[in-house]
């Protein structure tokens, strides 16, 4: 069922500016956040650094270096070495899926997931070759015993039917991470066997907290990593669990409507109480999951494709798929639950009065948003917007730009080239770093937010770095899997 609403872009007031320098303060104001970010993300690095170094230290008192001058102890001691830097690595993998709000500001999401992605396969690595060099020292160094060794540690040793288990789990999800597994397999079921890594690592540490020598030496190390394992399923209960349960049923959000934006692409429309108090700001996504029937259980992220006014809710959603499918079939009424808001891709990240957007088909929409929601001057924010066929939201572009001042440049057609970002529209002579540059001039001194598929913002991200913006100006924004 499709229901027509008003424009709300049409119908809003036009943003009042007191004195000339007035638009400048939320950049300033941003721009102190910026730093407090960068603290928080030296200090999150120091963190992990520490914390490996402690582990090892702990390691090397305990005589593991001297035991590295025999083939049976060295085994058995870089096995246990191994072991200390895989189990901290895991539960830093757990804290990183946690969505921890401080790291979420000063990461944002598509960075956060790199990060974790890499701890991921280092943490599993290790783990392995934890599990080979102690399954090898304890065989006495034998090759042809290790296949009875491993037996009877599985069998008999406290807690490593658990390990076993939760081994199998984690080589699932690490086998489906691999970029040409992922491309086999659908976005949802990817997902959900993702959601088995919370499961491997609840099943593969139990057996070294509880008999461990390296970890229950001392009263401090007992407390460190007991107190990090808490810490790491407390914070999945609150933040993934917990606090999302709590916002959706704080703020009982409902579909008012879903209209059709373009063949294939439709507008969602949620409503719900107290929504002035769901700090969401414009550019931002959440995650989704509409209860409408079968499929439910599946979270979908999608970005807000129009500024947050305390009343409602926008997402647009384009038909990829049986997920994006359902959703533009969603019924007036139908409840929602959803995790967040996540991303940096919000004036949170600004620092500069300049802003560019670029943009690349169903990607414009937390573009179209940032239009709407970020505070600047007639001119300083331009709108850089590639499509192949009719652009969405052209009419809301055009009533910001009468309204706002807000420059929207149309980049119409394909790619003209892999190793291009521009439309077949704008003619070959022109290369991209000459387009951004006449479209934007001043490019090197503007904040510029991206959004669109991710080989497409490689390109565009290269091409700003060669019209000299620093990086630590270009924001992004990945949904890629």
């Amino acid at each position: 069922m499709t229901a027509v609403v008003p424009d709300r872009t049409a119908t809003r007031p036009l943003p009042v500016h007191g004195h000339p320098g007035e638009h400048l303060r939320p950049a300033i104001a941003h721009g102190s956040r910026a730093v407090l970010d960068r603290g928080v993300r030296v200090g999150a690095f120091a963190a992990l650094w520490a914390g490996m170094l402690l582990v090892t230290y702990w390691w090397v008192r305990d005589g593991g270096v001297g035991d590295l001058g025999g083939w049976e102890t060295g085994l058995t001691s870089t096995g246990r070495v191994t072991g200390l830097w895989a189990s901290f690595l895991l539960l830093v993998q757990v804290l990183l899926m946690a969505r921890l709000p401080f790291l979420e500001q000063a990461y944002g999401q598509d960075r956060l997931a790199r990060i974790h992605r890499w701890v991921g396969f280092l943490s599993f690595d290790l783990m392995l070759a934890h599990l080979v060099l102690i399954t090898w020292g304890y065989a006495a160094g034998s090759v042809t015993a290790f296949p009875g060794t491993l037996w009877d540690l599985v069998v008999d040793y406290p807690g490593m039917l658990l390990a076993t288990a939760g081994t199998v789990a984690l080589v699932m999800v690490v086998a489906t991470s691999i970029k040409a597994a992922r491309r086999r397999v659908r976005y949802e079921n990817w997902h959900l066997i993702h959601l088995y890594a919370y499961l491997g690592v609840g099943l593969a540490l139990p057996h070294q907290l509880w008999t461990g020598e390296q970890f229950l030496a001392s009263t401090g190390r007992t407390v460190f990593w007991w107190g990090l394992w808490i810490a790491a399923a407390g914070a999945v209960l609150v933040f993934r669990v917990g606090l999302p349960v709590w916002t959706s049923l704080r703020h009982d959000l409902r579909v008012t409507s879903v209209v059709r934006e373009d063949d294939g692409v439709a507008s969602v429309y949620v409503t719900g109480v107290d929504l002035d108090r769901l700090r969401v700001r414009a550019g931002q996504f959440l995650t989704w999951r509409f209860l409408s029937g079968p499929g439910w259980t599946r979270a979908h992220p999608y970005s807000l494709s129009a500024a947050p006014d305390g009343r409602s809710l926008r997402i647009t959603v384009k038909d990829l798929g049986d997920g994006s499918h359902a959703i533009m079939q969603l019924r007036p009424g139908t409840r929602v639950l959803v995790e967040g808001p996540y991303g940096r891709l919000s004036e949170r990240a600004r620092t500069r009065r300049g802003v560019l957007l670029i943009g690349a088909g169903v990607g414009i929409t937390p573009l179209r948003a940032l239009a709407e929601g970020l505070s600047y001057a007639p001119g300083e924010c331009t709108i850089l917007y590639r499509f192949s066929g009719a652009p969405v939201f052209r009419h809301e572009l055009e009533v910001l730009a009468a309204e706002r001042g807000l420059h929207v440049v149309p980049v119409p057609g394909r790619r003209r080239s892999p190793d291009s970002w521009l439309g077949s529209g704008v003619p070959a002579s022109v290369d991209d770093v000459t387009a951004a540059r006449h479209w934007a001039p001043d490019v090197a001194d503007r904040d510029v937010y991206l959004c669109g598929p991710d080989p497409w913002m490689d390109q565009v991200r290269r091409t700003l770095v060669a019209a000299g913006v620093p990086q630590e100006q270009i924001h992004v924004e990945s949904f890629g899997w």
